[in-house]
C-alpha cells in the first residue's frame, strides 16, 4: 500500500485537524503491518524503500505500508494559494530545489553525469511530452504476464450482439449433478439437506427449478465454458436468504465443501466470499478487479439492495460512469435484493430509480428479471456477450420460494434471454383494453388477483430490462392488442422512485393517440416504503385493485401531489 502522502492542507490546514495520530498511516498498526516512511524528495530512498516493501510482500504474503512523505509545490491546483493558510511551510518550499534539480546536482557532484547533460534530459523528455510520444520505459517483456487486462476482442463490440446462453441437456444435468456432490461420509444440516434432494429432483425433471439451482447452473456452466466467477458480498456463501448455500458445512466434523470448486480439473477459479458491511470498500475492490480481470464474472452482492446506499460513491463515479472518462471496460455486476414484502423503509428498496437516472450512452443495463430462468441466462449473457458493461440486477426475496416463480428444465436447455415477457396466461387478443406492464414481484401478485377475479380483457407483461428500454420488442408485442385502449404502468415503489418517472417517456412513445397511459402504485413519499405492516398491505391492496380496476385510471403526469402544492414551510402541522 503506497500513501502518496503531499501534506495538502485544503480542506485541513494542519494534520491535528485530520487526525489524532502522530502519522496518517497509523492505521496500518491494527493488523500489525510494516511501515516504511520516506522523503519523496530523496529518489534513491524511495527506490530502495520500494524494493525492500516488494521483497517484503512477496516473502512473507503480508501487507506492507510505505508512507511516501512528499508535497505539493503549487498547493492543492494551480489556482489555490497554499500561504493563506500554511504560510511557514510553503516559504520553506518555496526556497527549495525542486526534486529534479536537487537530484540533478547530486549527480553532478558525484561525477555520474554533466550539468549540461542533465540539463538536455530534461528538454528531451518536456519535448516528448508536447509531442504526445510515449516517456515511460516498457516494463514488460517477453511472455504476457499474468496479471495484464487485455481487452481488445470487447473494444469494438456491438451492443445488440446476439449470443446463445442454453445449454445442452445432458451437460446441463452432468454439472449439476457435481454441483450436489458430497465426500464420502459427509453429513449436512437438515434444511440443507432437503435443499440437496430437490435439487436432484429438478435434475430429473420432477419439479421445477429454483433460483437458487438456476444460478448454481449459470456458475456451473460458466465455468464450463471458460471463465471464472468471483462472487463478493454480505452473507453471500449462503446467501441472504438462505437460497444459495455455495458451500456445503458438515455437522459432525465442521468440514466444509465448495462443489464449484472442484467441477472437473482445470476448471476456471471460483470464488465466493463473505465480505464485511463496508459496502463503500468492499464494492470498490470488486470494481477494480473487474477491470483488470474481463475473463472474469465478477458479482457484488448487497445483503439488501437498500445497503447499496453505503457504496454510492463508487457507483456513481466509477460503475456508471468509469467507460466514458476513462474508456475502462467493465462487466462487474450488482446483485441487489429488492421488492415490497413489509420489511420497512431500510429492507425494501435498491432504490431502482437512482441506477436508472445513471443511465446513458449504453454505460450499463439494468434488470429485473421474474424467473430462475431468466436468472440463468442473464448471467450467462453477461460473460458471453462482447459488449462489457456493468449489469445491475434487482434479485428477489420472496419469489426465492415462490410457487409461481419457477422454471421447467427446458428453459435452460431451449429458451433463451428475453427482454420482455408476454402474457402469460391464454387470453383473447381481441378482448383485451388495458395492458398492465410491470416489473419485478408485484407482476405475480397481479397475475395471481386476475385469475381470482376472473378477469379476461387485461393482459399483464414484464418489463425484465429497464435499461436499455425494449421499445422494439414492446412495441411488437403491444401491436397485437388492436382493441387496446389503455397502458397502464403499476409498481410497489412510490411514485417519486422506482421506474415510473425514468421510463414513462418511452412509454408515452409506445401509446398511440387513441391510447391513454395510466400510473398504479404507491404516492410519492420521502421514505422509500412503510414500517407498519397493516399499512404497507392496504397499501399493496389498493395498488393492485387499482391496476385491475375497470374503469380508466389517469396518468398523474406532472400533478404534484396536495401536500406538495399547499406547503406553507411551516412543518408543525
Amino acid at each position: 500500500h503506497v500513501v502518496v502522502n503531499n501534506q495538502i492542507g485544503f480542506t485541513t490546514s494542519h494534520p491535528q485537524e485530520a487526525r489524532s495520530t502522530l502519522y496518517c498511516t497509523e492505521v496500518a498498526k491494527l493488523i500489525q503491518a510494516p511501515i516504511f516512511h520516506v522523503n519523496g524528495d530523496d529518489p534513491d530512498a524511495v527506490l530502495f524503500v520500494t524494493r525492500l516493501a516488494i521483497d517484503y510482500r512477496l516473502t512473507f504474503q503480508n501487507d506492507v505500508v510505505i508512507d511516501l512523505v512528499c508535497y505539493r509545490r503549487q498547493g492543492h491546483n494551480e489556482a489555490d494559494e497554499p500561504m493563506m493558510t500554511q504560510p511557514q511551510m510553503y516559504q520553506r518550499i518555496r526556497n527549495m530545489a525542486t526534486t529534479r534539480e536537487s537530484y540533478a546536482q547530486r549527480l553532478v557532484e558525484d561525477g555520474l553525469v554533466k550539468r549540461d547533460d542533465a540539463e538536455e534530459m530534461r528538454e528531451s523528455y518536456r519535448y516528448s511530452l508536447e509531442q504526445g510520444k510515449v516517456v515511460v520505459r516498457e516494463f514488460l517483456r517477453g511472455s504476457r504476464s499474468g496479471y495484464e487486462a487485455h481487452w481488445e476482442e470487447y473494444l469494438n463490440a456491438r451492443p445488440d450482439e446476439r449470443v446463445v446462453t442454453r445449454v445442452d441437456r445432458e451437460l446441463l444435468c452432468r454439472l449439476g449433478q457435481q454441483t450436489l456432490k458430497l465426500p464420502e461420509g459427509f453429513t449436512l444440516q437438515r434444511a440443507v439437506a432437503r435443499v440437496v434432494a430437490e435439487r436432484q429432483r429438478m435434475l430429473s425433471a420432477e419439479v421445477a427449478f429454483d433460483w437458487g439451482m438456476a444460478e448454481t447452473l449459470a456458475y456451473a456452466t460458466l465455468l464450463h465454458d471458460g471463465y471464472a466467477v468471483r462472487l463478493s458480498g454480505q452473507d453471500s456463501v449462503r446467501g441472504t436468504f438462505a437460497h444459495r448455500h455455495a458451500t456445503f458445512h458438515d455437522q459432525i466434523n465442521f468440514a466444509t465443501h465448495t462443489p464449484l470448486e472442484q467441477l472437473f480439473d482445470g476448471q476456471p477459479r471460483f470464488e465466493v466470499i463473505n465480505s464485511i458491511l463496508s459496502e463503500l470498500a468492499v464494492l470498490g475492490f470488486e470494481y477494480g478487479y473487474a477491470t483488470s480481470m474481463p475473463g472474469t464474472l465478477v458479482i457484488w452482492e448487497a445483503q439488501f439492495g437498500d445497503f447499496g446506499n453505503g457504496a454510492q460513491m463508487v457507483i456513481d463515479q466509477f460503475i456508471a460512469s468509469g467507460y466514458l472518462k476513462w474508456g475502462r471496460l467493465c462487466q462487474l455486476t450488482l446483485f441487489l435484493p429488492h421488492g415490497f414484502e413489509g420489511q420497512g423503509p431500510e429492507h425494501s428498496s435498491a432504490r431502482l430509480e437512482r441506477y436508472l437516472q445513471l443511465c446513458a450512452e449504453l454505460n450499463m443495463r439494468v434488470w429485473v428479471p421474474t424467473t430462475p430462468a431468466q436468472f440463468f441466462h442473464l448471467l450467462r449473457d453477461q460473460m458471453m456477450r462482447r459488449f462489457r458493461r456493468p449489469l445491475i440486477v434487482m434479485t428477489p426475496k420472496s419469489l426465492l420460494r415462490h410457487p409461481m416463480a419457477k422454471s421447467q428444465l427446458q428453459a435452460f436447455t431451449d429458451g433463451a434471454l428475453a427482454t420482455v415477457l408476454p402474457e402469460a396466461d391464454d387470453l383473447d387478443p381481441q378482448r383485451v383494453r388495458r395492458v398492465v406492464l410491470c416489473s419485478g414481484k408485484v407482476y405475480f401478485e397481479l397475475l395471481q388477483a386476475r385469475r381470482e377475479r376472473g378477469i379476461s380483457d387485461i393482459a399483464i407483461l414484464r418489463v425484465e430490462q429497464l435499461y436499455p428500454f425494449p421499445r422494439h420488442p414492446l412495441a411488437e408485442i403491444l401491436s397485437g392488442y388492436d382493441q387496446l385502449a389503455e397502458i397502464l404502468w403499476c409498481q410497489e415503489e412510490p411514485r417519486n422512485q422506482g421506474a415510473w418517472y425514468q421510463i414513462q417517456h418511452h412509454l408515452r412513445f409506445l401509446a398511440q393517440s387513441e391510447q391513454s397511459l395510466g400510473y398504479a402504485g404507491r404516492s410519492p413519499s420521502a421514505s422509500p416504503a412503510c414500517g407498519d405492516a397493516t399499512l404497507h398491505r392496504e397499501q399493496q391492496v389498493s395498488l393492485i385493485d387499482k391496476a385491475l380496476s375497470a374503469g380508466r385510471v389517469e396518468d398523474p403526469g406532472e400533478r404534484l401531489d396536495d401536500t406538495d402544492m399547499h406547503f406553507d414551510g411551516n412543518l408543525s402541522h
